[in-house]
C-alpha cells in the first residue's frame, strides 16, 4: 500500500503548514493525525490517522544517510536532526511505542538569536567570554538551553580568534566560521558518546568544548579535566535551579570533598532557565537565575556548611556581579508587566 509519508516533498509540506501556524512541535504517531504544539496545546491535522507504514516510511525520509536508517526493524529510539533548505532545521527523536514508530520534531530555527535578542542579563555574556572554566546552561526540558549555549557560542564566534569543539546529540544550530572555528560533532554520525567525544576534544586543540549534556560521571569527569587543563567548557544540565544543579553534580561526582573543591576551583557560573507564558498572551518570556562564582561562592561550595549559603549570596550578588534568583526575577518580570502574578506564584514553587 503506498503512502504519501515516503516522500520528502510531503513530509516538507507538513512541516512548512505547521511552521507557518507557529507550532514549536510537530508529532507523527499511529492512530491520530499529525499533531503540533502551538503555544502550549497540541493541535491536530484534519487529514487522515497515522497508519504504521506511515510513520516507518517518514522515518526513513528523516534517516536518510544515517547509520539507523537500516535499522528500522530493530530501532527503539534515536536523536537526529534534519534540515530542509528554505524551511529550517529539526532536532528529530524516533522512538517506538506499541510496537509501531512514533517522530517527534522539534524546530530549531536557521539563524542564531544574539544574546541581546534572547534577553538574556549582561552576566550570560561575560560567562562566554571567560578563558577557562565550566559554565552551564539549566532548565527543564524545552526551557532554551539549547538555543542559550547556541547564543554563547555565536557571540565567541562573532568576538574571538578561538577554535570551538562541540559535542552535541543531535546537533541542532549550524554555526558558520566567522572570528572562531567550529567543529561541531554529532553523536552516532561523528562520535560514539558524549565521553568518547569530549575525550577526543581534548587532542584537537581547543579553546572551548561545548557540550550539549553531561549525562554521566565520566562525562562530568572529563569535562573538568578539560577546565583544569585550561579550557573553557559550556554545557547543559537537565536540573531545574541552581541549588539542584550543584546537588546533581556533587552526586554524580566521586568522592565528594575533592570534588567540591574540583568544582569550587573551574566552575564559572550557572544560568537556570524556564520560559513562562507572558501576560499578554504573546508568547513566552524567559525567567533566568544566575550564580557566578565568586570567591565567596567558591567557598560556599567547597564547605557548605560553613558561611552563608549559595542562594543567599545569589540574593545579594546583584551589583556588581549580576547574580539574581528566581524570586527576583519574577518579582521584576510582575512589576514590569510582562508577567502574571498567578505565573509568578506557580513558578516561585517549581
Amino acid at each position: 500500500m503506498t503512502t504519501p509519508y515516503a516522500s520528502e516533498a510531503f513530509i516538507h509540506q507538513l512541516l512548512g503548514k505547521a511552521l507557518a501556524a507557529q507550532a514549536s512541535d510537530i508529532h507523527l504517531k499511529v492512530g491520530q493525525p499529525p499533531g503540533a504544539r502551538v503555544r502550549g496545546d497540541m493541535v491536530y491535522f484534519r487529514v487522515d490517522k497515522i497508519r504504521p507504514e506511515d510513520s516507518e516510511a517518514a522515518a526513513k525520509v528523516l534517516l536518510t544517510g544515517r547509520p539507523a536508517h537500516g535499522q528500522l526493524g530493530s530501532l527503539q529510539e534515536v536523536d537526529t536532526s534534519y534540515s530542509v533548505a528554505g524551511l529550517g532545521r529539526f532536532r528529530v527523536n524516533i522512538y517506538r511505542q506499541r510496537g509501531s514508530l512514533a517522530i517527534v520534531m522539534r524546530s530549531v530555527p536557521l539563524k542564531i538569536p544574539t544574546l541581546e535578542e534572547l534577553g538574556v542579563p549582561a552576566a550570560v555574556r561575560s560567562l562566554a567570554e571567560q578563558d577557562r572554566g565550566i559554565a552551564l546552561v539549566v532548565g527543564g526540558a524545552a526551557s532554551g538551553k539549547s538555543t542559550t549555549l547556541a547564543a554563547m557560542v555565536g557571540h565567541i564566534n562573532a568576538s574571538f580568534a578561538r577554535h570551538v569543539v562541540s559535542v552535541e546529540d543531535p546537533i541542532e544550530f549550524l554555526h558558520e566560521d566567522n572570528r572562531a572555528s567550529i567543529s561541531q560533532r554529532e553523536l552516532g554520525t561523528d562520535t560514539d558518546s558524549y565521553p568518547t567525544g569530549l575525550r577526543a576534544a581534548l587532542r584537537q586543540d581547543p579553546d572551548v568544548i561545548m557540550s550539549s549534556a553531561l549525562p554521566d560521571p565520566e562525562s562530568l569527569e572529563l569535562a573538568l579535566q578539560a577546565a583544569e587543563t585550561g579550557h573553557m567548557v559550556l554545557s547543559a544540565v537537565h536540573t531545574v535551579d541552581v541549588a539542584r544543579t550543584l546537588a546533581r553534580l556533587v552526586s554524580l561526582g566521586r568522592h565528594a570533598v575533592e570534588f567540591r573543591e574540583r568544582l569550587a576551583d573551574c566552575l564559572q557560573g550557572i544560568v537556570a532557565q524556564r520560559l513562562l507564558p507572558r501576560r499578554d498572551g504573546a508568547g513566552l518570556i524567559l525567567a533566568v537565575e544566575i550564580l557566578v562564582a565568586t570567591p565567596a561562592v567558591r567557598d560556599a561550595i567547597r564547605r557548605p556548611e560553613v558561611g552563608p549559603p549559595v542562594r543567599e549570596l545569589m540574593e545579594k550578588g546583584g551589583a556588581p556581579f549580576g547574580m539574581q534568583t528566581f524570586d527576583t526575577h519574577l518579582r521584576a518580570l510582575v512589576a514590569q508587566g510582562s508577567l502574571a502574578k498567578e505565573v509568578a506564584r506557580i513558578a516561585t514553587v517549581l
